[in-house]
């Protein structure tokens, strides 16, 4: 039975930051190496050579000739893939082919990223019932490739047939998609699920998941988690699957067990081949260890390989981690003279690590070196010393060199809308700053965590707090956390300008996020409600956290909420206030029972305080009493002349114990 070509799915591309994420898995590690290995099988081609026979006691060779009906097929192959009207004629011609025929044109769509073919292909063969194993695991890997792995996910759910959906090329196909496309924990998700389900995973399967701890968060222990799965079911550690662990040590700044798996994957008999040396260089460019990535290349060099770009450009960002820019200017200069300083990439890395150690005057000399060599760039080289310049506090060269890029460039990517948005803030052009956030919108580019972080600071230097407000609103709903101390920072100033409900707005988003809230915040937006008369939602700030705000603030919200607050919570307040340890003095009662006096309707809250008080301790005094009394005819002489009784026995109870206590 045919399938398709499965690699590992190891990332092709750098990815920013810059400095940070080099090296990448080289574009042909996983196509290269896993092609020679045993566990990829590869398709059949979509036409097949005429064979010829060997000869036999000295006769001439023999040309064989194929059946009409094979000549035909492959020239309906041709017709289909070649025609201008593609639908038409497989139409026509479709239900002549066998099933592999299919499968080869949907290669060949496939390969040369005709997408809207391949699906109305692989639409027809389902609907047609001319489809195997081999056409779903294609496919989906095509829909990988084409940046879709929700579609390539909703193919396999679609499979019916439980063997089909267990196939490891089917299921390895789908995984890749996933992870290719930065979905791992969906792909992880959808693993455990198809065991579940019967899959028995190969090496191809294993060396696919482990390609996405490379990026993932803490991937290093997981990594090995899978690694020990692997090696119980059978399975054994081979070039492929140590080159991506050595990537894993890499991302996760495990130097010493990045050498341990270089000398173990040397001790079983595998030869280490350019990739693995480039991620132990990277390994070691984490800490900036020369010493050992010299002494690699000298390994490397005399094990017969040549270092190629990325192996020498890894060196370079080990030579800059470890501050040695003179021998990183003379590996510069190398790589220029083999012809691998085509793009701004090495140049970057330099930049990079003159302008954080304070060199910005040299990062620029190097910034201007690329630009006279006219080196392609992408606004990497620009976001780099832009960025410089702003940390410098040279903020008209960082706006001047924004405008030079405007001027020049005509693609933007966040990261470079973010860098020169920072530079138009720090420098107060507001105008240019509006520019940037319509030019935003316009390339339909939506902003992230650093675009709102930037214009919430510089909102607030301008004092347009309202419009800092609104900001993080906007970033609340786009999903992001924002940051307490720019928030809290926000929070006073609102409460500056009387914004005292936009003020309570951002607490809450700092209170139900994901972080603890400084126990100083509740306290700050307590006086901001009061000073506000927000006294319902102080109520709850009291009510929630009064543990962590002092007793003379409690007593403060509890005397203003006495005279103007919701009369229905009044015996609340007190109750709350109480429970946090603050003696309510005959003040805030009288406050309290004078607001009641003022509503007969709300004689029940009136009964229900004054049998709570002395339960609790408290009594009214005689100024209380006399106003309950004179004001008794509107609550029931008979029901206020029993309380009033109780409160003054349990007084007397409560002072002949005091006296008790006193003599024994």
């Amino acid at each position: 039975m045919e399938v398709s070509v499965l690699g590992a799915g190891l990332p092709a591309s750098l990815v920013r930051p810059l400095p940070l994420s080099f090296p990448p898995t080289p574009p042909s590690f996983s196509s290269t190496i896993r092609a020679t290995n045993s566990h990829l099988i590869c398709a059949t081609t979509a036409t097949t050579p005429i064979v010829k026979e060997k000869p036999k006691n000295g006769e001439l060779a023999v040309q064989k000739r194929h059946s009409k009906s094979y000549l035909s097929r492959q020239s309906a192959i041709l017709e289909v893939q070649q025609s201008s009207d593609f639908g038409s004629a497989l139409s026509r011609l479709g239900g002549g082919l066998k099933v592999q025929d299919l499968n080869a044109i949907l290669r060949h769509f496939g390969t040369r990223k005709r997408w809207h073919d391949l699906s109305k292909l692989f639409e027809w063969m389902q609907q047609n019932r001319k489809i195997s194993v081999s056409s779903y695991s294609s496919y989906i890997k095509f829909m990988g490739e084409s940046l879709n792995p929700v579609g390539a996910l909703e193919i396999y759910n679609s499979i019916q047939d439980e063997s089909t959906r267990n196939n490891v090329f089917v299921c390895n196909s789908v995984l890749n998609s996933l992870v290719r496309n930065g979905k791992f924990d969906s792909c992880m998700k959808l693993f455990h699920q198809m065991k579940h389900d019967g899959l028995t995973p190969d090496a191809v399967t294993y060396s696919t998941l482990l390609t996405g701890f490379i990026r993932a968060k803490d991937g290093y222990p997981k990594a090995l988690e899978l690694v020990q799965e692997l090696q119980h079911n059978g399975l054994h550690m081979d070039s492929v699957l140590y080159g991506t662990l050595l990537a894993i040590c890499a991302s996760n700044n495990k130097c010493e067990e990045a050498e341990s798996y270089f000398n173990q994957m040397k001790d079983e008999g595998h030869s280490p081949n350019v990739f693995h040396y480039s991620s132990l260089l990277n390994a070691y460019s984490i800490v900036g260890n020369y010493k050992k990535a010299e002494v690699l290349v000298q390994d490397m060099k005399s094990a017969g390989l040549v270092p190629n770009k990325v192996s020498l450009t890894t060196l370079l960002k080990v030579y800059v981690r470890g501050g040695l820019f003179d021998k990183s200017k003379e590996l510069l200069a190398e790589l220029e003279a083999l012809g691998y300083a085509e793009d701004e990439m090495p140049y970057c890395l330099l930049m990079d690590a003159l302008a954080k150690a304070g060199h910005i005057h040299e990062a620029k000399s190097v910034f201007d070196e690329m630009q006279k060599k006219s080196v392609p760039s992408d606004g990497y080289s620009y976001s780099i010393m832009i960025s410089a310049f702003c940390r410098g506090g040279l903020l008209e060269e960082a706006k001047q060199l924004a405008k030079n890029f405007e001027a020049t460039h005509d693609r933007y990517d966040l990261v470079m809308l973010n860098t020169m948005l920072c530079a138009y803030c720090r420098a107060s052009e507001m105008e240019s700053v509006m520019e940037m956030l319509k030019k935003m919108d316009e390339l339909a580019i939506s902003p992230d965590y650093n675009t709102f972080h930037i214009l919430i600071k510089y909102f607030c230097k301008e004092k347009l707090y309202l419009l800092a407000y609104r900001t993080v609103v906007d970033m609340h709903n786009k999903g992001h956390q924002v940051e307490e101390d720019l928030c809290s920072l926000l929070i006073y100033r609102l409460g500056k300008i009387r914004a005292s409900s936009e003020a309570f707005t951002v607490y809450n988003m700092l209170r139900y996020g994901k972080s603890t809230v400084c126990k100083a915040l509740h306290e700050k937006i307590l006086h901001i409600l009061i000073a506000g008369r927000l006294l319902k939602d102080a109520y709850v700030v009291v009510k929630d956290n009064g543990e962590l705000i002092s007793l003379p603030v409690i007593k403060k919200f509890a005397t203003i909420f006495m005279k103007s607050g919701n009369i229905n919570l009044i015996n609340d307040v007190l109750k709350v206030v109480h429970g946090f340890g603050s003696k309510i003095d005959q003040e805030i009662f009288r406050m309290a029972i004078s607001r009641y006096m003022t509503l007969p309707e709300k004689k029940d809250l009136l009964f229900q305080l004054l049998q709570w008080m002395p339960s609790h301790g408290y009594v009214v005094d005689s100024s209380m009493r006399n106003l309950i009394l004179k004001n008794s005819h509107l609550f029931g002489r008979q029901l206020i002349a029993e309380i009033l009784s109780k409160q003054r026995i349990l007084l007397r109870s409560s002072k002949s114990n005091k006296r008790k206590g006193r003599y024994t």
